[in-house]
């Protein structure tokens, strides 16, 4: 099982770069608010502690304008967080929050593509939403995480799926293929990013499918629980290597 090829990073971080001015807003609007709970459903899947019993060091790939890491940062379990992005202009948004919420000594925001994270080593936990299916190559940024993972380290991932319900699953597609280019497209100004997501919901790997992904890049103990009708999946995997190349 391989993932299909994906666009070039350059591709993906002008798209971006050009609706980080309203990606947030258009984020809870087209996911009627339930974003918040699916990364809430992540948070839940944090382990206890990190290596040596220590507070968790977490790494946030494709960490767009911080929602996550600002989650993340905001659990007592949490050490510190490290956001990458290929969008300089969602990180500008992300760092702006970050500032606002006095969160500036504990989440660190800087431009990194998940296919190298050499510089990014030693975490508990690496934590990518709604970005995987971005990536051009989806096994190496795979084997990435995992090296950046400290031995026994966790991997969890939120992305969007293809439910499978009689009656949800046409009425979703609806939405996805015919209104939600629409309306995103109205709100952040650029139709084409959201008639992007669509084709990438509609041809990336999910399920089992991802799961194999996993068990292939090196993880083990991978599993994946449905969210929302199975329109959004959680996947959480365990690094049993050393954490280093």
């Amino acid at each position: 099982m391989t993932a299909p090829a994906g666009p070039s990073r350059a591709h993906v971080a002008a798209m971006f770069d050009g609706i980080a001015h309203r990606y947030d807003v258009a984020n809870r609007v087209l996911s009627l608010g339930l974003d918040v709970g699916w990364r809430q459903r992540l948070l839940a899947r944090l382990p206890e502690r990190g290596r040596g019993g220590r507070r968790l060091r977490v790494l946030d790939v494709a960490t767009g304008t911080a929602d996550v890491a600002l989650a993340v940062a905001r659990d007592p379990r949490v050490e510190r967080v490290v956001g990458v992005d290929v969008s300089v202009g969602m990180l500008a948004h992300g760092a702006t929050k970050v500032q606002a919420a006095g969160f500036d000594d504990r989440i660190t925001l800087c431009a990194g593509d998940a296919r190298d994270l050499a510089d990014h080593t030693d975490n508990d936990v690496v934590t990518i939403s709604f970005g995987i299916r971005n990536v051009p190559d989806t096994a190496q940024a795979l084997a990435s995480m995992g090296r950046a993972l400290a031995a026994g380290g966790t991997l969890l991932i939120l992305e969007f799926a293809e439910p499978t319900l009689p009656v949800f699953a046409p009425a979703y597609r609806f939405y996805r293929r015919h209104l939600l280019p629409v309306v995103g497209g109205t709100i952040a100004g650029d139709r084409a990013a959201y008639r992007y997501l669509d084709d990438t919901i509609a041809t990336f790997p999910s399920g089992a499918d991802f799961v194999r992904l996993l068990t292939e890049a090196g993880f083990d103990d991978a599993a994946f629980e449905s969210l929302t009708l199975g329109s959004v999946h959680l996947y959480r995997a365990r690094w049993p290597g050393t954490g280093h190349a």
